[in-house]
């Protein structure tokens, strides 16, 4: 089985664990929340497409597009 290469929006390589910061202010699709530009995320997991990850913020579990994301 290969595994597929996660990499943020400058071309680093993620792996499960990582920090990343949201390089984009992002409104999060059927709910209130909106992530601001800065925040960093902690222990993001990867999933099986290689341009998301998932993660939790204020406790709550979205996925996110690695193009707005940056390694920490």
């Amino acid at each position: 089985m290969e595994e597929s290469i996660v990499k943020d929006s400058n071309g680093n390589i993620l792996k499960a664990g990582d920090s990343v910061q949201v390089i984009k202010s992002l409104k999060v699709k059927g709910s209130a929340l909106t992530i601001k530009q800065g925040t960093v995320i902690k222990n993001i997991r990867l999933t099986d497409d290689d341009e998301e990850v998932d993660c939790r913020v204020d406790g709550t579990s979205v996925v996110l597009k690695t193009c707005f994301l940056k390694k920490k």
